[in-house]
């Protein structure tokens, strides 16, 4: 029995070895029409890596023939499978722009659009794959609204939106933890003009208002009776948008404190007035 085993697991090594010897053979010295074959083999084999390597050498002399659309194709998709959507997306988009008419363009427009999305990075860092999916996806939507793909297109759509929403609002609210708080109200209101109906709007409103509250109440003098006025508009319009929230009853305290400093400062400015 023991024999038996090892007497097969060298005839499986000698294979190995075999095919091994022969795929480097064709790579390296194989004829074109011996590197395409290889190539398609390896990908219905789905062993992307090696046909990657492949298709890489037969790009130029298949260029122009019949051949290469397929080959743009698998090269595209051996690229999407081993998760270098970076290349995926490009050879992706370029199969798109030279083959229009393909079968395999409504296919091949959602997965460069899907590499892009696999590819752009955290909120926090630039977000150039970013907007290059939402393109992408756009283009998809605009193109192919029947698409058994478009739920999970506008999906996609969706979170990288809210990806660059949320970079957004991260920006101001790190104004507010800086005690930068003027630079954190308009940031506040800047993102309300850009993101209408945005998820973000009550978190939003609240750190507006507590921002105008803190430039309130740790303003000089001079400035005081103005922008703690400016802190009670902010709270009124949180209470009034969103009188159910979990926050309003902080927010009404807070509410509260303006409109006694406020009374203070009138008393205080009118009594230096007087003097």
């Amino acid at each position: 029995m023991q024999k038996m085993k090892k007497i097969a697991f060298v005839l499986m090594l000698t294979v190995l070895l075999g095919s091994c010897g022969e795929y480097h053979k064709v790579l390296n010295k194989g004829k074109n029409t011996e590197k395409y074959q290889l190539a398609v083999d390896m990908y219905e084999k789905k062993d992307y890596k090696k046909a990657i390597a492949l298709f890489e050498k037969i790009m130029g002399p298949y260029a122009n023939k019949p051949q290469m659309e397929r080959i743009q194709y698998m090269i595209s998709d051996s690229y999407f499978q081993t998760e270098n959507y970076t290349m995926a997306s490009y050879y992706f988009t370029k199969f798109i722009v030279n083959y229009p008419e393909s079968t395999k363009v409504q296919e091949a427009a959602y997965l460069s659009a899907k590499s892009y999305f696999l590819a752009a990075p955290k909120y926090s860092r630039d977000q150039e794959d970013t907007y290059k999916a939402l393109s992408a996806y756009q283009d998809f939507i605009d193109k192919y609204p029947q698409s058994e793909l478009i739920e999970e297109a506008n999906e996609d759509y969706a979170a990288l939106n809210r990806k660059l929403q949320f970079k957004d609002f991260e920006v101001a609210r790190q104004y507010y933890h800086t005690s930068r708080y003027k630079a954190a109200i308009q940031a506040f209101e800047n993102f309300n003009e850009d993101h209408l109906g945005s998820e973000f709007k009550e978190e939003t409103y609240y750190y507006s208002f507590k921002s105008a509250y803190e430039l309130g109440m740790k303003s000089i003098l001079s400035k005081k009776e103005e922008r703690i006025s400016e802190a009670l508009l902010s709270y009124k319009k949180f209470q009034k948008t969103f009188p159910e929230s979990e926050k309003i009853k902080e927010v009404d305290e807070l509410g509260v404190k303006l409109q006694e400093e406020l009374t203070e400062t009138k008393e205080l400015l009118a009594t230096i007035s007087q003097k």
